[in-house]
């Protein structure tokens, strides 16, 4: 029987094409059938398949590289089901690699990443103008998106609580240099047409709880699908009324993944986020005297030169230093844990070795 062509599928709606149709050759051949994870929870999770809605066992599933632990399915990826798993419902049974991959410091702030959400082409930073603009936290964000592989957006939110948004834009895109900057109310309208405009493929709303993700959500979608909750007026904060990260198709072509409000956001080795983020600060390092400059005494230092003309914000500077030592600190973490397990699998090896030959001289 001949698999169905990527545009003909069902799946298309969800981002299905002609290379996942390829890279996905041999699991038909296996008896597996193509699926796009929606949500997890609990060990299952809900897919979308070429028949529909389904529910599926999610227990952690062999990573694409032999390299990689296995690896627990989350929102965006693709998967390959079997029809009929060991408890009677359908069973992730494999992933496709995933394209891009949101990935931050687990909650633990253990040595692993928590991945978000995968295969995500747009990420949505929304952040609210009804509260004070955290530019820190909009770095953080971005380096974040820009680490992932996909393509960041800053969405001012509720610009109906202000009187001027262009201010804020430009505060934005001062902290966002190569991503596209947007203000909108979702309340009125206003600006959610240009927000639509920026946002293609698989689209991911990130921020914190009172940013209007889901009310956004909503007006992307044009209809109400998305729970919402009232915010604090005295500090802008919301309550989580997204409780687990949910995919859903656009109306006007792609998908939308909502997520829970991010109380922290913590780094995992994230350089070429942090690269992207602070492109100005990299160019003038790129002009110091020295290359290890650390840009706090060193003569001949242009981004400090930088500063103290005005050119760049000593905040900004500031903000670059603390996102450095924390994503040091990560890849330290993650350094620290790869020694541990290479000496863990040298012992099993070695212990292995003694048994054996212990064994051959039992039998001589």
């Amino acid at each position: 029987m001949s698999s169905p062509s990527a545009g003909s599928s069902p799946l298309a709606a969800y981002g299905w094409d002609t290379t996942l149709e390829y890279e996905f050759t041999s699991h038909r051949a296996a008896g597996l059938i193509p699926a796009r994870v929606a949500a997890v929870d609990r060990g299952l999770c809900d897919v979308v398949a070429e028949t529909g809605p389904l529910r599926a066992s999610a227990g952690p599933v062999p990573a694409s590289s032999t390299d990689e632990p296995a690896v627990a399915p989350c929102t965006g990826d693709w998967a390959a089901l079997r029809p009929d798993g060991p408890d009677g419902r359908p069973a992730v049974a494999a992933l496709l690699p995933r394209r891009t991959a949101i990935v931050r410091s687990s909650a633990s702030r253990d040595s692993r990443g928590q991945v978000l959400a995968a295969n995500v082409d747009t990420v949505a930073i929304a952040v609210s103008l009804a509260a004070r603009l955290d530019l820190g936290r909009v770095e953080r964000l971005l380096a974040l998106a820009w680490e992932s592989g996909a393509r960041p957006v800053v969405v001012l939110t509720k610009s109906d609580q202000i009187p001027d948004a262009a201010e804020a834009e430009a505060q934005a895109a001062a902290a966002a240099p190569g991503a596209d900057v947007v203000a909108c109310s979702a309340a009125t309208g206003d600006g959610v047409d240009a927000v639509r405009a920026v946002l293609t493929g698989t689209v991911v709303l990130i921020g914190p709880s009172g940013a209007g993700k889901s009310t956004l959500g909503n007006a992307l979608l044009g209809e109400q699908v998305l729970a919402t909750g009232a915010v604090r007026e005295q500090d802008g904060k919301g309550r989580h009324t997204t409780v687990r990260r949910e995919l859903l198709p656009l109306p006007g072509g792609g998908v939308l993944i909502d997520t829970p409000g991010l109380r922290g956001v913590g780094l995992f080795e994230a350089s070429e986020g942090l690269e992207r983020t602070f492109a100005d600060v990299e160019a003038l390092a790129a002009r110091c005297r020295f290359g290890d400059c650390e840009h706090r005494t060193e003569p001949g230092c242009a981004v400090l030169a930088a500063v103290e003309n005005g050119t760049l914000p000593r905040r900004r500077l500031d903000s670059y230093r603390k996102l450095l030592r924390e994503n040091e600190w990560a890849a330290s973490r993650t350094d620290a844990r790869l020694r541990a397990e290479r000496d863990n699998r040298w012992k099993t090896i070695r212990k292995a070795q003694r048994q054996m030959y212990r064994e051959r001289g039992r039998d001589r």
